[in-house]
């Protein structure tokens, strides 16, 4: 199943079409991604786009637009009841299916760095990537918009940005990047224009005030509908659901003898919170989501069998065949998996859960860089295919080989990791199952050689010396790693 992560970028502009469908062209540009959703604001002059897809690719596309809204954006010239500090205001990451919240952070992470360096931006790591806890609320980012921005980044040490110059961009500002969970922003139109009453109410619901649990909230105008707005980020929906804060916000303007005008979802909203609502108003008993008849039947259908090998015979087939991936660090990944997955049978008959969970983490995460690995080299191929003249190949020539390093690196990391598990279980499980962890032990050193000699006709190539370095450090703590294993992999284990 391949990793799958949703990103959802906020921009300032809301208004010029052609600036809006220029930013949804920088991702349809990158394969690998799906642009689910666009929605833009002329009151709040924002627009907000959803894809998802490869996180690698979903980096590049974030990368992209946030480019492209540098050249196309002027902050100097915009105006628009949204708070902001950017072109490109925030990029927020959230794992999907088969993807943790520290592999967005990780995303994150080298977005940010990116954006710094080649674009020249202050970057501001925020929500569950923050560097301080300052900044981890968006909201104090963002506290007193650009000059209440500029005045910290002069003043305090605490402000200076995680990546990019120390001070903000002419035209651009600055950009707040993270990862966080998933975030329904849900506004409730009020019949009025008195914008008072909207402030008054968000003030009452949000939970800053003492209102609803993870409910942030503003009172907006809509110039052009003649209305006002209550505009509210519901950060946890299982806490605070959609019907909880519409009722509320409708029980507030009741109080005030103010109708409400309709609700509105901006981006995209999860299926459970909508069953959640449903359930709410109907005020369904013991309401089980799984009795959706939708629900089940997707169960149905993706359930693989016990004795189903389709899979697994489509991925050899695809190694045999003559095409670049998938290839060495894709196989090295699976070996890797393969091995961990040993070490958690030996934890489970050791009865060790806490070793037995690590590895299940290890499985899973070197599961999913067995696809990780032929994207990075496909996003490689395709950069190379690029003109020589043309304006990005540099870049992103640069960025795919940082990648196609990285992934092989990581699989030899964890694999060591899983190498070194498998040692100890060896020392706690019978000796017919001490067998089984000597090969999961024989297949871990496997990998991690491969994806290290991988890594290492890659690192030859990179003309980064600082980055090389990194790089080379990390391929030599392997190197010691692999020492070890191999030393202990045929020594008979020591049971207590």
């Amino acid at each position: 199943m391949p990793t799958i992560v949703e990103c959802i970028p906020n921009f300032s502009e809301g208004r010029d079409a052609a600036i809006i469908e220029a930013l949804t062209a920088a991702v349809r540009s990158v394969p690998g991604v799906w642009l689910l959703d666009r929605t833009s604001d002329p009151d709040h002059h924002r627009s907000v786009l959803t894809f998802a897809g490869d996180p690698h690719a979903i980096c590049e596309a974030a990368f992209q637009t946030i480019r492209m809204a540098r050249e196309r954006i002027d902050l100097r010239r915009h105006e628009g009841v949204h708070p902001r500090i950017g072109a490109a205001d925030v990029v927020p990451f959230v794992p999907l299916q088969d993807a943790t919240m520290e592999d967005c952070n990780r995303l994150a992470r080298l977005l940010g760095e990116r954006v710094g360096q080649e674009l020249q931006i202050p970057v501001f790591l925020y929500e569950q990537t923050a560097s301080h806890p300052d900044r981890a609320r968006l909201e104090s980012v963002r506290q007193g918009g650009l000059p209440g921005l500029r005045a910290r980044m002069a003043a305090d040490p605490n402000w200076r940005p995680d990546f990019g110059p120390s001070r903000l961009h002419e035209t651009a500002g600055a950009i707040a990047i993270g990862a966080r969970p998933p975030l329904i922003a849900f506004n409730v139109n009020l019949h009025t224009a008195e914008l008072t009453i909207a402030k008054t109410i968000a003030h009452t619901v949000r939970q800053s005030s003492g209102g609803l649990p993870c409910v942030k909230a503003l009172g907006v105008p809509l110039a052009s509908r003649s209305l006002v707005q209550v505009s509210m980020n519901l950060t946890d929906y299982r806490v605070t659901s959609m019907a909880t804060a519409f009722l509320a916000v409708n029980t507030e303007a009741a109080k005030l003898g103010v109708d409400i005008a309709g609700s509105e979802l901006i981006g995209l909203v999860p299926q459970a919170a909508l069953d959640q609502a449903a359930a709410a108003f109907l005020q369904l008993d013991r309401f089980d989501p799984s009795s959706i008849l939708e629900t089940k039947l997707r169960a149905a259908l993706s359930a693989p069998s016990q004795t189903d090998t389709s899979q697994l015979e489509g991925y050899l087939h695809a190694v045999a065949a003559a095409a670049p991936t998938p290839a060495g660090g894709s196989v090295a990944a699976l070996v890797g998996a393969l091995a961990a997955s040993l070490g958690v049978m030996g934890a489970r008959l050791g009865k060790e859960p806490a070793a037995e969970q690590r590895l299940i983490d290890l499985s899973r995460r070197l599961h999913t860089l067995v696809q990780e690995d032929c994207d990075a080299y496909s996003l490689y191929a395709l950069a190379r295919k690029l003109p020589a003249d043309h304006a990005d190949r540099p870049a992103r020539l640069t960025a795919a080989l940082q990648r196609i390093t990285e992934v092989p690196l990581t699989i030899a990391e964890l694999a060591c990791e899983a190498g070194q598990a498998l040692v100890t279980i060896r020392t706690r499980v019978s000796v017919l199952v001490q067998s089984d962890m000597t090969v999961g032990l024989i297949l871990a050193i496997a990998a991690a050689e491969a994806g290290r000699y991988t890594a290492n006709t890659n690192i030859n190539c990179q003309q980064n010396q600082q980055l090389k370095s990194s790089y080379t450090q990390r391929s030599s703590k392997i190197s010691n790693c692999l020492e070890e294993l191999k030393m202990l992999c045929y020594t008979p284990p020591f049971v207590a």
